[in-house]
C-alpha cells in the first residue's frame, strides 16, 4: 500500500496592507553610483577662485620684474661734444660734423656695425647714414668750417675695449635748410653695435 500524498503546506497569512511579492521593488544590486559625481562639476573639480587668481597675479608681477631686469640697455654711453654745420648750396640741405665721446660700459669688446645720425625738428624727424671715413678730406677741403674741433673719424668695425673712451667725429648730411637745422630740437649720433639690439645714442 502506497505512502499517502503529503499536504502542501498551508500559505503564510497576509497582512492587510502589506505589500505582496508582486508589489515589492526588486533588490538593487551593485554598488550605488552617482553619476554626477563620476564626471565631477566645477565646483568640485576646479581650485577656488581666489588662490588661482591671487597665484596668477602673483606669477605676473615677477615674470614683469624679471623682465624689467632684463631689458635691453646700451652697451656704452657718452656725450655729444661739438656740432658744426654748413649748408649745401643749392640743395636744400646741410652737412654736420658730429664731435662725440664714446665709452664702452659693457663687459665685452663693442664692435661698430653701423652709424647714423639723427635730427628732431618742429617738422618732425630725420635719419641719415655717416658718410665713409675716406671722405673726409674732401668735405673738409669744400667745407673747412666742418673742421672745427673735429677729430678722427669713427668707422664701421672700430672696436672698443671694455671700459675704453674714445673721442671721434661723424658727418652727416639732413635735407633741411641750415636755418631749420639751426632751429633744430636736438641732434644725435646713433652708434650701432654688433650682437646688440639697442645703439648707443648721444644726443645734444
Amino acid at each position: 500500500m502506497s505512502d499517502p500524498t503529503p499536504n502542501p503546506a498551508p500559505a503564510p497569512p497576509v497582512t492587510p496592507g502589506a505589500p505582496t511579492d508582486a508589489t515589492m521593488p526588486s533588490p538593487q544590486r551593485g554598488p550605488t553610483i552617482n553619476i554626477a559625481d563620476e564626471f565631477g562639476t566645477a565646483k568640485r573639480n576646479l581650485p577656488p577662485l581666489k588662490p588661482l587668481l591671487l597665484t596668477s597675479v602673483g606669477i605676473l608681477i615677477i615674470v614683469g620684474v624679471i623682465a624689467f631686469l632684463q631689458r635691453a640697455k646700451p652697451q656704452g654711453g657718452g656725450s655729444l661734444d661739438n656740432v658744426a654745420a654748413v649748408e649745401l648750396p643749392g640743395q636744400n640741405a646741410c652737412l654736420v660734423a658730429l664731435t662725440f665721446t664714446l665709452r664702452n660700459s659693457g663687459e665685452k669688446s663693442l664692435w661698430v656695425h653701423d652709424i647714423k645720425g639723427k635730427l628732431a625738428t618742429s617738422g618732425g624727424e630725420q635719419s641719415s647714414d655717416a658718410v665713409s671715413a675716406v671722405d673726409f678730406d674732401r668735405y673738409y677741403q669744400a667745407f673747412p668750417a666742418l673742421k672745427a674741433n673735429a677729430l678722427p673719424a669713427l668707422a664701421p668695425e672700430d672696436k672698443l675695449q671694455p671700459g675704453q673712451e674714445t673721442k671721434r667725429t661723424v658727418i652727416v648730411s639732413f635735407p633741411v635748410t641750415l636755418d631749420a637745422f639751426n632751429q633744430r630740437r636736438s641732434v644725435s649720433v646713433a652708434i650701432q653695435p654688433y650682437d646688440q639690439p639697442v645703439p648707443v645714442t648721444l644726443t645734444k
